[in-house]
């Protein structure tokens, strides 16, 4: 016996507000059938035979053209809002209540391109159980083995066939019949990832800020909670919270607290990619994540964090100095990437090159010399522009044959890191603005390597005036705006529409 929600009909609308409204609803029926469902189970109701299934709402687009509404419209220039061709077009839909401004600004882009009608309806893509579940909602962890092993047979639990990166990748065909994506990602990947940044940065999705800052060591992140507790002081300052892992919320003095910064309480201990939100009220504030140190944690969080469309992410962290000119405290700021990190060789083929863009470069720039004082004209004596490598084998000095220095001075590399190849290579692969400015803190070439005086004192002098060139630079970038960030050298042929 099947148990599902009312059936909610397709309807064409041609107003995007109308159409979020019905996402909306339809998400929010869906949802609070499960969870009702999941009350009886837990409650011991008789589910013998029975089989329980949700879905998630859909939106659909349909072009009999090639051609975009009036080429002299300001949404022409975008690199989103619209699709490459005729045809079916469509994605399913999750957390409206998170995703409600994105959703409304993809719907309204693509009936100013196209014309025409949006199709919102019910899928056929059933929502599993645990996505369901409220923020803090933890009913399931009551049951006993018996029934949670029944649970299994009752409802849909999460189906990875339907979460896999094809369309990001560039991979995914779609069947004879089937549909042409109209984003990146499925709703059930959007909520998986979304309950692994619980899980890696302890906070939840909704403090999350349009830029994210990475770093890996945890110097940067003392700094950034006393610039949020500082700003959280200042009545007139641009943010209005400061959100720390465990979800635990400082309000901007002169702010009440609201009923929801009663649930948040500091962890035992720090989760394994602690995130840090310092939040303005149009979600363009800033959220830095101590991703600490190798490329598997970097691929680990970008992979979850794109799912949030953010508008840009920079990482700012240490690296080695290959070149004698080069002293520590210098900064490098890559434009070029030479990837022996390894983890997305499958995903992003090592001969697809990641190109430096415009925008980021610019702003982080104009920080350093913002920040640091010098004169643009001079900003080359403290800052290097090369490329950046980053490999995974923290001791690569030590292999025999002097084999990664022979290639590193064949790709023309002024440092090396852990991690900014990855992130950049998944800012590429997922459509996010990237970029990368480093300190030079070791030069292992030329025999200064961090020693635990010398590394102190390099900590104390550098890390606050590299994190503030950090935030100048994501200053720079919003006020530039979304429209000019986001890059048309990161569309693909067939580009999705949703940016």
């Amino acid at each position: 016996m099947h148990k599902t929600p009312d059936f909610t009909a397709p309807i064409f609308l041609n107003d995007p507000a109308a159409a979020l409204l019905q996402v909306q609803r339809i998400y929010q029926d869906n949802v609070e059938f499960l969870r009702q469902a999941m009350r009886d189970f837990v409650g011991g109701g008789d589910f013998t035979h029975a089989r329980v299934r949700a879905c998630y709402p859909y939106v659909r687009l349909h072009t009999h053209s090639v051609s975009r509404q009036g080429s002299s419209q300001p949404t022409n220039r975008l690199s989103y809002g619209f699709v490459a061709g005729p045809g079916r077009f469509e994605t399913t839909l999750t957390r409206p209540d998170l995703y409600g401004d994105y959703y409304l600004e993809q719907f309204r882009l693509l009936l100013a391109n196209h014309g025409g009608e949006l199709e919102v309806g019910t899928s056929t893509q059933p929502i599993p159980i645990h996505f369901s579940f409220a923020e803090h909602d933890h009913v399931e962890g009551s049951l006993d083995v018996a029934r949670r092993a029944f649970m299994r047979d009752v409802f849909d639990l999460p189906d990875l066939t339907a979460m896999d990166d094809g369309i990001a990748n560039g991979t995914h065909e779609p069947r004879p019949g089937e549909a042409h994506p109209l984003s990146l990602f499925t709703a059930p990947r959007v909520d998986y990832s979304l309950q692994r940044l619980r899980h890696y940065t302890g906070t939840a999705p909704e403090w999350f800020q349009n830029f994210v800052l990475f770093t890996n060591y945890q110097f940067y992140i003392d700094e950034f909670i006393k610039l949020g507790h500082a700003e959280m002081a200042k009545p007139d300052s641009e943010y209005i919270a400061f959100v720390e892992p465990g979800n635990v919320v400082m309000r901007r003095a002169g702010l009440n607290a609201e009923p929801i910064d009663e649930l948040g309480h500091a962890p035992p201990r720090l989760p394994q990619m602690p995130g840090y939100h310092l939040m303005r009220a149009d979600r363009s504030g800033i959220t830095m994540v101590n991703i600490g140190v190798g490329p598997a944690n970097a691929k680990t969080i970008t992979d979850h964090i794109a799912v949030l469309r953010p508008h840009a992410w920079l990482m700012l962290g240490h690296c080695a100095g290959l070149r004698t000119s080069q002293q520590l405290g210098d900064y490098v700021l890559a434009h070029a990437y030479v990837r022996e990190d390894h983890v997305l060789d499958e995903e992003l083929p090592l001969w697809v090159p990641i190109p430096a863009l415009a925008e980021i470069q610019l702003a982080l720039e104009a920080a350093v010399a913002d920040v640091t004082g010098v004169v643009p004209a001079e900003v080359k004596r403290i800052m290097r522009t090369g490329t950046v490598a980053s490999t995974d084998n923290r001791n690569w000095e030590l292999l025999p044959d002097n084999k990664p220095q022979r290639r590193f001075s064949q790709s023309r590399a002024v440092a090396l890191d852990m991690e900014s190849a990855t992130i950049a290579a998944n800012g590429f692969r997922f459509r996010v603005p990237y970029g990368t400015l480093l300190c030079v803190s070791d030069k292992p070439l030329h025999g200064e390597i961090k020693l635990p005086g010398m590394a102190n004192h390099f900590y104390r002098e550098r890390v606050d005036q590299h994190l503030r060139i950090g935030i100048r630079a994501i200053d720079i970038l919003r006020e530039g705006g979304p429209d000019q960030l986001h890059s048309r050298k990161l569309r693909s042929f067939a580009e999705v529409a949703f940016q």
